[in-house]
């Protein structure tokens, strides 16, 4: 199966990067039953009309005089799970969580920014990117969960990785680190049944191999959320999911933002510098890179990195626990903490 999605993906990809169509990955009569299955579980899975929880600020105030240093700027591009839709407290939201997590870790501030939008496609990573980068400096490391939006409304997968290589490419242009989390598994949706259940982890699946790809040659790295939404959501859905049995709960989301953590902090060059060597007790290795792409897209939390020429470093890093408390300061709170009050 990950041979036959390897070059699946290899093939998306390929268009994407030359402009080429669509891939179809499913005949008329399946994308029928697709809609009509589509439609039948919108009326299943509740709709989270709340605005998500507004978390940008800054974290990590404990290292506010540590070298005095100026924050390390953490932008935040997607779609609901980036915005963190379906928790009510910012502290929730998987941008907060991955700002204190890597305040934590660099023992220096860190400055939040999400600019990500509940149900946006891969198109709109083209406005985010400007609002991040049209004002001011751009952030020290950008992280961008996309995909699910544009598997539901039937983008092509091409277009989709080419939205968002070009997306990677500005930023990285713009002199950010980017780390992609990849599309997750839409197959692990609890009300939706077969054979959407079948086509959505599919579809999804292709999507995440064929981004990863993309990502690796606009200069970034990819983090696997598929099989984090698969067994652990599929085992304890009404735990890591949230009231729409759609969003991940606050529990979901710090299990994502755990995965990620790793990666956002090696791409910082925080890591130590073993921990950058593959180990083969944890099935890492030098890999073809749709190999890697389709092995990944398969197993949550993995790694992978751009190697030399067409290869790529897969990895699965230790997670690190997140800290207890992720509220962000307000800014007039910095502004007295700077001066030793």
């Amino acid at each position: 199966m990950s041979m036959s999605r390897a070059r699946v993906a290899r093939r998306i990809a390929a268009a994407a990067a030359y402009g080429g169509g669509g891939i179809g990955l499913l005949g008329a009569t399946a994308v029928g039953v697709l809609l009509t299955e589509a439609r039948l579980a919108k009326r299943v899975v509740g709709g989270a009309h709340e605005a998500p929880p507004h978390a940008d600020g800054r974290y990590g105030s404990a290292f506010v005089h540590r070298l005095g240093r100026d924050p390390l700027l953490l932008g935040v591009l997607g779609d609901s799970t980036a915005a963190g839709q379906g928790v009510h407290r910012p502290r929730q939201t998987p941008g907060a969580l991955l700002a204190s997590g890597l305040a934590a870790v660099a023992e220096r501030p860190v400055t939040l920014r999400n600019v990500a939008l509940s149900g946006a496609q891969s198109h709109d990573l083209d406005r985010q990117v400007t609002l991040l980068t049209e004002d001011g400096p751009a952030p020290d490391v950008c992280v961008i969960m996309i995909g699910a939006n544009d598997v539901t409304h039937g983008m092509p997968a091409a277009r989709s990785v080419r939205l968002l290589s070009d997306a990677v490419r500005r930023l990285r242009e713009a002199g950010s680190e980017v780390v992609v989390g990849t599309c997750p598994d839409l197959g692990t949706i609890e009300p939706v049944y077969q054979p959407l259940r079948w086509v959505a982890k599919r579809l999804s699946r292709q999507l995440a191999a064929a981004q990863t790809i993309g990502v690796l040659e606009a200069g970034g790295r990819t983090v696997s959320l598929g099989d984090l939404l698969g067994p652990e959501f599929a085992e304890n859905p009404r735990e890591l999911f949230g009231p729409d049995n759609y969003h991940p709960s606050a529990e979901g989301y710090a299990t994502a933002a755990m995965a990620v953590l790793p990666t956002l902090c090696a791409a910082l060059g925080l890591w130590p510098e073993d921990e950058e060597r593959p180990d083969v007790a944890r099935r890492e290795g030098i890999l073809p890179v749709a190999r890697a792409a389709a092995e990944a897209a398969a197993e949550g939390g993995t790694e992978v990195t751009a190697a030399r020429g067409r290869w790529a470093l897969l990895k699965h890093r230790k997670r690190r626990h997140l800290p207890a408390h992720t509220e962000a300061t307000p800014h007039h709170a910095w502004l007295r903490v700077g001066r030793g009050s």
